[in-house]
């Protein structure tokens, strides 16, 4: 039987640095999840992701506020989650110190692999 690993997202944050933290917790090739930690970030200028790959992403400690293209924000707390979809510009607006987010990228829909 494989071994059962576990961990706490709160546990052991990284200290405040130049840029966010990314910690990959699961990856199978179709399904990313990861920790990601901001302290008072924000996107570069002028910088928009756009992403091959949907994205869910749930705010789990701090608070957020994502922004996108078409001039829309969305202010994310504690709880708050929202679903990206493979190729929206967007961007992290700001967040507050100590933003711990949960993210889970997924391979879209029409490429994911067959079953057979």
């Amino acid at each position: 039987m494989p071994p059962v690993t576990h961990g706490s997202l709160l546990a052991d944050l990284p200290a405040t640095a130049a840029n966010e933290a990314f910690e990959p917790l699961f990856d199978n090739g179709a399904v990313r999840i990861e920790r990601i930690v901001s302290h008072r970030h924000a996107s570069p200028p002028g910088f928009w992701y756009m992403q091959a790959e949907d994205e869910w992403v749930m705010v789990v400690a701090g608070a957020a506020t994502l922004a996108f293209d078409d001039g829309r924000e969305q202010a994310l707390a504690p709880g708050d989650w929202v679903l990206l979809p493979a190729g929206l510009r967007h961007r992290v607006a700001q967040t507050d110190a100590a933003t711990v987010w949960l993210a889970v990228h997924a391979r879209p829909a029409d490429t994911a692999p067959t079953v057979i």
